[in-house]
């Protein structure tokens, strides 16, 4: 199984941007990547998602704000945040399809949207 590891996080202001990339330790272009956050007090959710084709997805709560995508040559994943919310505070994840059914996952990386 790959490795992946996030970076990116920080302290921001509402209204914000961060770039979060997912960095793995091997090939990716055969997986579709996900990125999922969980905020304190509560459970794991998705974020986003982009697939082997480039389709994307995203949760309700940031279609129109985030953007997913990917460069399979630098195996890494980006996710493109604008406008950020306080209620997107949370630890951010990415992971594949097999790897969160196994409930394997990295350090992850802490956005706080905070004045």
């Amino acid at each position: 199984q790959v490795q992946l590891v996030e970076s990116g996080g920080g302290l921001v202001q509402p209204g914000g941007s961060l770039r979060l990339s997912c960095a793995a330790s091997g090939n990716i272009f055969i997986y579709t990547m996900y990125w999922y956050r969980q905020a304190p007090g509560k459970q794991r959710e998705l974020v986003a998602s982009i697939g082997t084709e480039l389709r994307t997805n995203y949760a309700d709560s940031v279609k129109g704000r985030f953007t997913i995508s990917r460069d399979n040559a630098k195996n890494t994943v980006y996710l493109q945040m604008n406008s950020l919310k306080p209620e997107d505070t949370a630890v951010y994840y990415c992971n594949t399809y097999r790897r969160a059914m196994d409930d394997s996952w990295g350090q992850g990386t802490q956005v706080t949207v905070s004045s």
